[in-house]
C-alpha cells in the first residue's frame, strides 16, 4: 500500500485526507476482527482459524486488485482488514502453542519475520510494478497478496492442530501424538502434556484419550469476564503487560514512517518516484534482516533485554531524524547531506524497531496469558495495537501539518522513551519457562534487580 497509494492518489484525485482514511480504514477492520478471532479459535480451533483468515484476505486483495474506484478500494481494504485481525491473533498463539520453551521465541518470531520478509517483497514488486501504467501497476500491488493467502490455505490443512487447544476439547490421545511431533524427545512430550493437562483441570494421571471438559472450558466462554471483571494479582499484571506492549508497540511512529516513508523522503527533495519506491526497498531490507536476527536472539539473550535495547536505539535515531527534517523545513535552501542523513536514520529507527519492539512483543504477548485466557487476552492486545495503529496513521499527515515532520519526531521520541522505562520497571523476563509457568511467575513481586540476576547466572 505504501507504494501504491503514490499512484492511487494520482489516478483516482483524492485528497490527502481520502489517502488516510483509505489506509487506516484497515485497522478500523481489523478491530472487530481481533475480539472475535480468540473466541472464533477457541471454538473452531487455531489451524481452521488460519485458513479462515487466510481465505477473507485473498478474497479482500482480489476485490482491491480490481479496484474500479475510490469506494471498491475501501471495501476491499475492510476485507483485508478483518482476514488481518484473525491472522495477528492466531498465527503466534499458534505457534507458541506448538513450540517447545527452549525454541519457543524463535518459533513464535518466525511470524514476524515472514510479515516483514513479504514487506521486503512488497517493496520490491512495487519498484518493479511501477514501471507499468498508471492504471495497471498499483492494481497489481494490491492484488498480489491473494497469491500467498491461497498457498497459505493450502498448507494449514496439512498441519497439525494446537496441542493445548486439542486438550482443551477433552481430546488428550491426539494431543499426545501432536506432541510427540513437535517435542524434541518422547520425555518432553510427556512433560508438556501433564503440565497442559494441569491447566486445563485435568488430572495429570489420566490416562484416557477422550476426557469430559466442561464446555466454558472448551468453547472460552467467560474468559473476557475474568480477565476484565475479577482478575487475580497475576492475570491483571499480565493484561497491563500485553495492554503496554501492543499500545508502545504502535505509538513509537513505526506504521505511519513505513506507510508514509516516501512522503518522508520527498521532503527531504528526493521528487522522482522511481527513486522513492527505491528509497524504500532499503527500508525493507533494513526491516526483514533485523527481525530475522531477533529471532536467533529471542532465546538467547531474552525478551525483556531486547525491548530495552531496541527502545533505547529507537529513541536515538528519532531525535536524529527529528533533528534532520527541522533543519531541512527551516531552511530556504535545499540541503543535500540531509538526504543521505535522513534516509540513513530512517533505515537504522527501523532495524531497531525490527530487532526489538516489533518481534517481541508478539512473542511477549502470545506466551504470557494463562491457557484458558490465551487467545481472546492476546486479542485484547492485539485490540489495543490496532486502535494505536489506526491513530497513527490515521493522524500521521495532519499531525505533521500542524507541528511539522520534525516535531512529529521529536513527539515519538518522547513516547518511546516513556516505552522504554514501561519494560524495565514492569515486565519481567519469560525466556525458557513453560507456558503453565507464567502466572507464577507474574504472581510474584517484580524486582529489576532479581530479574538482572537471573539473567546474569544464566550466561554465566
Amino acid at each position: 500500500m505504501a507504494g501504491a497509494l503514490l499512484f492511487i492518489k494520482e489516478e483516482l484525485q483524492i485528497s490527502d485526507l481520502q489517502v488516510e482514511l483509505l489506509a487506516g480504514i484497515l485497522n478500523v477492520c481489523a478491530l472487530p476482527a481481533c475480539m472475535a478471532a480468540g473466541r472464533t479459535s477457541d471454538y473452531i480451533g487455531r489451524r481452521y482459524t488460519i485458513v479462515l483468515a487466510s481465505v477473507i484476505f485473498l478474497l479482500g486483495s482480489l476485490l482491491m486488485g480490481y479496484g474500479s474506484s475510490y469506494l471498491i478500494l475501501i471495501i476491499g481494504r475492510c476485507i483485508v482488514g478483518s482476514g488481518v485481525g484473525f491472522a495477528l491473533i492466531i498465527a503466534p498463539v499458534y505457534s507458541a502453542e506448538i513450540s517447545s520453551p527452549s525454541y519457543r521465541g524463535f518459533l513464535t518470531s518466525l511470524s514476524d519475520v515472514s510479515i516483514n520478509f513479504g514487506l521486503l517483497l512488497g517493496y520490491v514488486s512495487n519498484y518493479f510494478l511501477g514501471k507499468l501504467s498508471l492504471n495497471l501497476g498499483w492494481r497489481m500491488m494490491l492484488a498480489l497478496p491473494a497469491v500467498p493467502s491461497l498457498v497459505l490455505v493450502i498448507l494449514m490443512l496439512k498441519l497439525v492442530e494446537s496441542p493445548r487447544w486439542l486438550v482443551m476439547q477433552g481430546r488428550v490421545g491426539e494431543a499426545r501424538k501432536v506432541l510427540l511431533l513437535v517435542s524434541n524427545s518422547k520425555e518432553e512430550a510427556e512433560q508438556r502434556l501433564r503440565e497442559i493437562k494441569v491447566a486445563a483441570g485435568i488430572d495429570e494421571k489420566c490416562t484416557q484419550d477422550i476426557v469430559e471438559v466442561p464446555n466454558k472450558a472448551r468453547s472460552g466462554s467467560g474468559a473476557l469476564k475474568e480477565l476484565f471483571c475479577k482478575p487475580s494479582p497475576p492475570v491483571r499484571r499480565i493484561l497491563i503487560a500485553a495492554i503496554g506492549v501492543h499500545l508502545f508497540q504502535q505509538v513509537c511512529g513505526i506504521e505511519g514512517i513505513l506507510l508514509y516513508s516516501p512522503r518522508v523522503f520527498e521532503r527531504t527533495g528526493i521528487m522522482n518516484k522511481s527513486k522513492l519506491l527505491l528509497a524504500t526497498v532499503g527500508m525493507g531490507i533494513s526491516q526483514a534482516v533485523f527481525t530475522f536476527l531477533s529471532a536467533f536472539l529471542l532465546d538467547r539473550v531474552g525478551r525483556r533485554i531486547l525491548l530495552l535495547i531496541s527502545a533505547g536505539g529507537v529513541v536515538v535515531t528519532l531525535f536524529g531524524l527529528g533533528v534532520c527534517m527541522a533543519m531541512v523545513e527551516h531552511s530556504k535552501e535545499k540541503q543535500m547531506w540531509t538526504i543521505g542523513f535522513t534516509i540513513v536514520f530512517t533505515y537504522i529507527f527501523v532495524a531497531f524497531v525490527a530487532i526489538g519492539i516489533g518481534p517481541v512483543t508478539w512473542v511477549y504477548s502470545s506466551e504470557i496469558f494463562p491457557l484458558r485466557l490465551r487467545a481472546q487476552g492476546l486479542g485484547v492486545g492485539v485490540t489495543v495495537n490496532r486502535i494505536s495503529n489506526v491513530v497513527v496513521v490515521s493522524t500521521f499527515i495532519s499531525i505533521y501539518k500542524k507541528i511539522t515532520l520534525g516535531g512529529s519526531f521529536f513527539m515519538y521520541t518522547g513516547i518511546t522513551a516513556l516505552a522504554w522505562w514501561f519494560y524495565y520497571t514492569f515486565l519481567p523476563e519469560t525466556k525458557g519457562r513453560p507456558l503453565e509457568d507464567m502466572e507464577t511467575i507474574f504472581g510474584k513481586k517484580f524486582q529489576v534487580k532479581d530479574t538482572n540476576e537471573a539473567w546474569l547466572r544464566q550466561k554465566a
